[in-house]
């Protein structure tokens, strides 16, 4: 005779389903949430008001000296030692700031990095402002459709940045010079813009487009060693990218003001 053993007891029907919360409230943190947005809103605000008025800004030029925001200078109005390599393939034609060449470049490079797009999509868009804070737009339709799509052109621009930081480090490496061209000076000029190219290559290369393309798509490290090791270089910077982020937004400022003082002679160039 088989005995039956009684399984656990059947559940009963039910007709009511569970919901979420119903919360109104648009948090229910009682921390300074808004602090965090709000220094990124005033802080990229700030540096796109300073890169429009360095642009239009006639003194961007101090022998040695250059100004990162109008590096490489191309066009044909350029003073001949902000040159670079005295090319100027841009003609008389550009009636522009020679700043407004290259601009485009760098900017669209931070516009579309990963780090930059989650500081101003929660502070300009409040999409979402914080975690655990609703944001007030009804849907979200990712970066599918235009504007957002422009997004994933962002390993395009670093191939440029990477250029652009190339020349910045040139630029540094001219600043070791004086007003009559001669090598070994070093002034404050030289070591502000040595410290921003340094950082403006640390966040070039802390990208994480430029991770994906050291070693992103290998299945086997075992096989590609050297590349191994960069990456592993590389992941250690990409884990410092927002601080890198921060740090060259302001060293470019930094820099790129004190050119400017010394080119209107508010600094004197032998105490720079």
């Amino acid at each position: 005779m088989t005995q039956m053993v009684a399984g656990p007891p059947a559940r009963e029907p039910t007709t009511q389903r569970k919901h979420r919360a119903q919360i109104r409230a648009r948090t229910l943190r009682t921390d300074r949430w808004w602090l965090g947005p709000l220094a990124t809103f005033l802080g990229l605000t700030g540096f796109v008001v300073y890169g429009l008025w360095a642009a239009f800004d006639p003194d961007y030029f101090a022998e040695p000296y250059i100004a990162p925001f109008s590096s490489p200078c191309l066009a044909s109005s350029c003073p001949e030692g902000a040159r670079l390599f005295g090319w100027a393939p841009v003609g008389d034609w550009w009636v522009l700031p020679p700043a407004l060449l290259i601009l485009a470049f760098p900017g669209g490079f931070r516009l579309t990095c990963y780090y930059y797009r989650k500081a101003y999509y929660r502070s300009f868009w409040l999409s979402p402002p914080a975690c655990a804070v609703n944001e007030p737009h009804r849907k979200y339709t990712g970066e599918r459709r235009f504007p957002l799509i422009i997004q994933n052109i962002h390993r395009y621009f670093w191939y440029v940045a990477l250029l652009i930081g190339a020349i910045l480090t040139f630029d540094a490496i001219l600043a070791f010079r004086d007003e009559n061209g001669n090598w070994g000076h070093i002034g404050l000029g030289t070591v502000i813009l040595v410290v921003n190219a340094a950082l403006i290559v640390l966040y070039t290369i802390s990208c994480h487009s430029c991770r994906h393309i050291v070693a992103g798509r290998l299945n086997h490290f075992s096989r590609h060693p050297l590349r191994y090791k960069a990456w592993t270089y590389i992941s250690k910077l990409n884990a410092k990218h927002q601080q890198l982020a921060w740090a060259s937004l302001v060293s470019v400022i930094v820099a790129d003001l004190y050119v400017r003082l010394v080119a209107k002679g508010i600094i004197d160039f032998p105490f720079a």
